[in-house]
């Protein structure tokens, strides 16, 4: 074979290597657990660009000429780490969109692979999250708009005070108008009076104001997003638990690092157990995907998640607004 045949054929399959490890870099659509979503993102990017191994999101697995290589995690998170040797990548996993991308910035609506465990800290695979949903630019003014909504919404409004009618006094008129020298008053039940009535002072009323839709979806992406970013976002398979025991679910909080205060969130019901177990923890809080809302989340340093409970929030996120 010539020289020139040589290079041609080197080239090309230059070319078809570099594109199938940019497409192959994508592929995944359901997610996990996570702070290593921001620092481990770099050197997975880094490594897949020198080389063109692949980790099937799907299974948990990484396809390597044929072969299936272990997974390397770190405490309670993973690390993936890609071998130098290059191999094909299988057709089924190409997608043209960029999943991993080194040094990635925040809010660039990114897709994002995490590490789905449970209470006992096993691997159970591996998840994407969507990136219109996970991966939003912080925007502090939204967040701001529907956490006041959140709270004037739920405000009772069932103060009450008495008006000049209600008062219970007579209704005589306390001395005459004119020749006393003191100040003319025509009732003892104003509000000038010890026990008289109060001005303009509330009555019940509903402080519930009108919020967008979308800014009130949008918000709910920025807190989702803001845990995501800061590694305090953790997806379990489910929220199973043993026993009614509080002692369980106190042990599976102490594994989890830096945490004062956790937010359980499950697709459907809440299980019996698990309501018996966190009922009596203050720092422990469970609610379904349903009820998930900004306030609940801010008040919450972590976050956990099932994976259909976020199966149905994307799901919510992406469903039309109806006008």
């Amino acid at each position: 074979m010539s020289i020139r045949s040589l290079i041609a054929a080197s080239r090309s399959r230059h070319a078809l290597t570099a594109a199938t490890i940019s497409q192959a870099t994508s592929r995944a659509h359901q997610h996990a657990c996570v702070p290593p979503l921001l620092s481990g993102l770099g050197p997975l990017a880094r490594a897949f660009s020198s080389s063109a191994a692949v980790a099937d999101v799907n299974s948990g697995v990484r396809v390597m000429e044929g072969q299936i290589l272990p997974n390397v995690y770190s405490k309670g998170y993973s690390t993936l780490l890609a071998p130098a040797n290059e191999a094909l990548i299988p057709p089924e996993l190409l997608s043209s969109k960029t999943v991993w991308t080194p040094d990635r910035e925040l809010g660039q609506y990114e897709d994002l692979v995490a590490r789905v465990t449970n209470f006992h800290n096993e691997d159970n695979g591996f998840m994407v999250l969507d990136g219109d949903v996970f991966d939003v630019p912080i925007r502090k003014d939204i967040v701001h708009r529907v956490v006041r909504w959140q709270l004037a919404k739920r405000q009772q409004g069932t103060h009450s005070t008495k008006t000049i009618s209600e008062v219970s006094g007579t209704g005589r008129k306390p001395y005459k108008q004119k020749g006393t020298g003191r100040a003319r008053h025509g009732t003892l039940r104003g509000c000038q009076f010890r026990g008289g009535a109060t001005m303009h002072g509330p009555k019940p009323r509903s402080h519930a104001f009108k919020l967008q839709k979308k800014v009130r979806r949008l918000g709910l992406k920025i807190a989702l997003s803001a845990r995501t970013a800061e590694g305090k976002l953790c997806i379990f398979e489910d929220l199973e638990v043993p026993s009614h025991k509080t002692k369980n679910i106190v042990q599976y909080i102490k594994q989890m690092d830096d945490t004062k205060k956790v937010l359980l969130v499950d697709g459907g019901d809440i299980d019996k157990k698990l309501k018996l177990a966190t009922k009596n923890l203050h720092y422990v809080n469970v609610i379904p995907s349903i009820g998930l809302n900004v306030y609940s989340i801010l008040q919450h340093d972590t976050l956990v998640m099932t994976r259909d409970a976020i199966n149905r929030i994307v799901e919510r996120m992406h469903t039309p607004i109806s006008r």
